[in-house]
C-alpha cells in the first residue's frame, strides 16, 4: 500500500516538503456527474441527493467549525469567486442544505480580517442582530400554532425549517460575541484585487494571517472558473484547457497553469512550517488538504481523485495508494473521519465513510 512518491513535471515543487506530506490515489466519492460532482469534494454526496442524508450535504470543514463555534472570530472562512461554471464557489455547504458564501478576494478578506468597525458601525451592528432576533423569535411562536395540524411529512419540512432558524440563530449570537472584540492590527496596508491568478499568493498570506492571529482555525480555498490563465500569460480558457483532447499545446499550456498552483500550494506549507511556536511549528498543528473533485477533467471523470495531505501530527507516508477499482476500496469521506479526529472530533462516521482511512493515522 505504501510506496516512494515521485513527483513528475507539475508536482517537483512537492520534493521541498515530501518529509511533511502524504500523497494518495485512487479514492473518490463515487458520485456521477462530471462538473457537478465536483462539488462534493469536501461532503461526498451531490446536492440533488442530500435529502436522503441525516445531515444532507454538509461539508467536513463545517462541522468541524461547528465543534469549535464561538472559540474564534470566524468559525471558518470560506474563499473563492462568485463567478465561473455553475455560479462560482460550491464549496462548502451547511448541514440545512445551504451554500456558504465565498470571499471573493483579498480585499474582502483583508477587511474581515483587520478592519475594526467605528464605534457607530459598532451600535448600528447590534442593533441590526437585535433586530434580526427579534423576526427569528416571531416566525418561531407563529409555527407553534399550526405544527399539530400539520401531517408527517409537512412537519419533517417544518422542523427542517426550525432547524435552519436555530442555525442561524446560533451564527448571529456568535457573531454578536465578537463585535466589541478588537481586531488584530493590520501587518500592511489594505490590498485591492488583482484577479484570483494573481492573488493566489496573496490569499494564501492571508491565511496563514487568520490562523497565526487566531482569528479562525478553519479555511477552505477553491480555485475555480475565474482563474484565467491569461492573467499568467497563457494563451486559452481554463475550462477549455483542462478539455485538452491530447493536444499537445493544450496540455503544455495546462501543465504551466497545474504547476503554478502547485508551487503556491507548496509556499504556503513551507511558510506554516517556518512559522516556529513553542512546541514546534504552526504546520505541526494544522492539517492542510490538497485536491480536486475531478480526477480527470478531459474524460469528465470523478473517480482517483487527487489528494495531498501535509502537516499535521500522522505519519508521513509519502505516497498512500488504493486500487480505485478494488470493490473494498475506503472512499474519500474515511479521509475525512481521519481528520476530523485529529482535529479533535470523537466522531467515526462522515457522509458515506466507512470508518478511518487506513494506513492514514
Amino acid at each position: 500500500m505504501f510506496s516512494a512518491f515521485e513527483t513528475g513535471e507539475t508536482s517537483s515543487a512537492f520534493k521541498s516538503i515530501a518529509d511533511e506530506t502524504t500523497v494518495i490515489s485512487g479514492l473518490h466519492h463515487d458520485t456521477p456527474g462530471g462538473h457537478f460532482s465536483i462539488h462534493t469534494f469536501l461532503s461526498g454526496v451531490r446536492q440533488i441527493d442530500a435529502g436522503s442524508m441525516p445531515d444532507g450535504n454538509v461539508t467536513f470543514d463545517q462541522v468541524a467549525a461547528e465543534s469549535v463555534s464561538g472559540q474564534t472570530r470566524f468559525p471558518s472562512l470560506t474563499i473563492g469567486s462568485e463567478s465561473g461554471i455553475h455560479g462560482g464557489c460550491q464549496m462548502s455547504w451547511t448541514k440545512t442544505g445551504t451554500r456558504v458564501p465565498p470571499i471573493p478576494g483579498p480585499a474582502q478578506l483583508f477587511k474581515m480580517l483587520f478592519a475594526m468597525e467605528p464605534p457607530e458601525q459598532q451600535r448600528l451592528a447590534h442593533e441590526r442582530f437585535h433586530l434580526q432576533h427579534s423576526i427569528l423569535d416571531l416566525v418561531r411562536d407563529q409555527t407553534k400554532g399550526f405544527q399539530r395540524r400539520l401531517n408527517a411529512a409537512d412537519r419533517q419540512k417544518l422542523d427542517q425549517y426550525l432547524t435552519s432558524i436555530r442555525d442561524v440563530e446560533q451564527r448571529l449570537t456568535m457573531r454578536r460575541n465578537w463585535i466589541d472584540v478588537p481586531r488584530p492590527p493590520a501587518p500592511f496596508a489594505a490590498p485591492t484585487n488583482k484577479n484570483m491568478a494573481q492573488d493566489l499568493p496573496l490569499l494564501y498570506d492571508l491565511i496563514l494571517l487568520a490562523l497565526v492571529t487566531g482569528s479562525t482555525r478553519i479555511a477552505t480555498l477553491e480555485i475555480g472558473g475565474d482563474f484565467n490563465p491569461p492573467d499568467l500569460g497563457i494563451r486559452g480558457g481554463y475550462h477549455s484547457l483542462s478539455h485538452h483532447g491530447q493536444k499537445p499545446d493544450a496540455i503544455d499550456a495546462l501543465k504551466k497553469l497545474d504547476t503554478y498552483q502547485c508551487e503556491q500550494f507548496v509556499r504556503f506549507v513551507s511558510r506554516l512550517a517556518e512559522h516556529k511556536e513553542e512546541q514546534g511549528s504552526l504546520l505541526d498543528r494544522t492539517s492542510v488538504l490538497f485536491g480536486s473533485g475531478m480526477g480527470n477533467a478531459n474524460s469528465h471523470t470523478n473517480t482517483d481523485l487527487p489528494i495531498v495531505v501535509a502537516g499535521g501530527k500522522q505519519p508521513k507516508h509519502h505516497f498512500l495508494r488504493f486500487q480505485p477499482t478494488h470493490q473494498h476500496r475506503p472512499p474519500l469521506t474515511n479521509l475525512y473521519v481521519s481528520l476530523l479526529q485529529q482535529f479533535g472530533l470523537e466522531i467515526d462516521q462522515f457522509s458515506t465513510s466507512t470508518g478511518t482511512l487506513r494506513g492514514f493515522a
